[in-house]
């Protein structure tokens, strides 16, 4: 088994659209976006989100297929990178792809002067919650958004570099 990570750039849009429609189809309740809101978002959307000013998007290949997928983006406080778009596809799971993902970001973060990493998981996401918590990831009191359901609420977590 080969882990692969690739660093994607706006001429990769194809496979982060795949990826990411694939999430949002997969497991709807653990991101704010809705699989509604890309299915025919167009070229330059895409190519628009993997251009994000600061941002890094990781996909990792196992034995050449794309089936994880991170972005780390600048923080609304300085020093501080946020995690998003962190999914793994069934395939993936178990296999030491999430690690993976999770160390890329880390190691971007820390190349870029970072002081810390948060991310926002959706309460009752157990399985990503417990890979968080194994990275060092801790509970923050900071409110987390509103999920799409109008129900549950994010969990924000920190982790300090």
């Amino acid at each position: 088994m080969t882990i692969e990570v690739q660093e994607l750039s706006a001429d990769d849009w194809l496979v982060w659209r795949d990826l990411r429609l694939a999430a949002l189809a997969e497991a709807p309740a653990a991101f704010g976006s809705r699989l509604a809101d890309w299915t025919d978002a167009s070229e330059d959307r895409w190519r628009a989100r993997l251009e994000l000013p600061g941002a890094r998007n990781a996909v990792v290949r196992l034995d050449g297929t794309p089936v994880g997928m991170a972005s780390g983006v600048p923080g609304d406080e300085e020093g501080v990178v946020e995690l998003i778009s962190m999914w793994v596809a069934p395939d993936g799971r178990g296999r030491g792809v999430g690690d993976r993902l999770m160390r890329q970001i880390e190691e971007w973060a820390r190349a870029d002067g970072a002081h810390a990493l948060e991310l926002a998981v959706a309460d009752g996401n157990d399985p990503a919650r417990k890979l968080y918590l194994r990275h060092g990831y801790f509970d923050t009191d900071k409110p987390g958004d509103l999920m799409p359901d109008g129900v549950r609420h994010e969990i924000v977590m920190r982790k300090q570099l």
